[in-house]
């Protein structure tokens, strides 16, 4: 299935890899032209030339989802790009292993201010853009790992799960403060997706699948494409009666 975006303009962040980028190429697909934000100049360009290669619109910025200054000239840089803006999808995060007897204040505050702290200060920078040109959509990127720890796995990650679970009561948050704005806020909850993003762990091996295939319903691992196709639906006008809901796409690990 696919959506019609024609017209609408989307800011993405962390669009230079992984889901970011197979969603902006899924959006620029579907009509859209795509502002491609990523703290990495060259990972972003890399990104606007597959759009550009499929016949798509782009334009690349660098800026980290912490510094309030760099997103407000991304946003400057689309809005003169474009003309205006009607998607964000916040996707920027990362990632740290630490358990919790070892974890670093600096580890922690690295991964609460670019998961949660970064999600605040991009919303808080480009909502009023959104309004101003009638409303849009925002989908902010959670985890199954919001809901459930998979520290017994082997992968020890408090301050992560910390940083999801505060995205999931954020988008909440936003849905009902710009309502008022005609902004719907949802958020997708991604499970194993084969992206590189979880240090050690490339889900598409037989060693990872191994670990995880007891969990899934679906016998596979997750594609980036999986979470694009979600956030796609949840931007377009189809899913125009929800906001505040967090769609898990993870293959029915939360079902059991």
């Amino acid at each position: 299935m696919s959506f019609d975006h024609s017209g609408r303009v989307a800011l993405i962040t962390g669009a230079g890899s992984g889901i970011g980028r197979a969603t902006a190429l899924r959006l620029a697909s579907e009509g859209a032209a795509v502002a491609v934000v990523d703290v990495r100049l060259e990972a972003a360009e890399e990104t606007v030339a597959a759009i550009a290669a499929g016949g798509g619109t782009g334009v690349a910025f660098d800026a980290d989802v912490r510094d309030r200054s760099e997103i407000e000239s991304a946003r400057n840089g689309a809005v003169n790009a474009f003309g205006h803006i009607d998607y964000l999808v916040n996707n920027a995060g990362l990632v740290r292993m630490s358990a919790l007897d070892e974890l670093a204040e600096d580890e922690w505050d690295l991964v609460l201010d670019t998961n949660l702290k970064g999600m605040f200060v991009v919303t808080q920078e480009l909502f009023r853009v959104i309004a101003d040109n009638g409303g849009g959509a925002i989908v902010n990127l959670s985890t199954i790992e919001a809901e459930v720890v998979v520290a017994s796995r082997g992968f020890p990650q408090p301050h992560y799960n910390a940083s999801k679970g505060g995205v999931k009561m954020l988008t909440k948050a936003m849905a009902v403060e710009l309502a008022k704005f005609n902004i719907r806020v949802n958020a997708v909850a991604p499970g194993a997706i084969a992206t590189g993003f979880v240090p050690g762990a490339d889900w598409s091996s037989p060693e990872a699948w191994d670990s995880i295939k007891d969990r899934v319903l679906v016998p596979r691992a997750g594609e980036p494409e999986d979470v694009a196709a979600g956030i796609s639906f949840l931007l377009s006008e189809d899913a125009s009666y929800i906001t505040g809901a967090q769609l898990p796409i993870d293959g029915g690990w939360l079902a059991r």
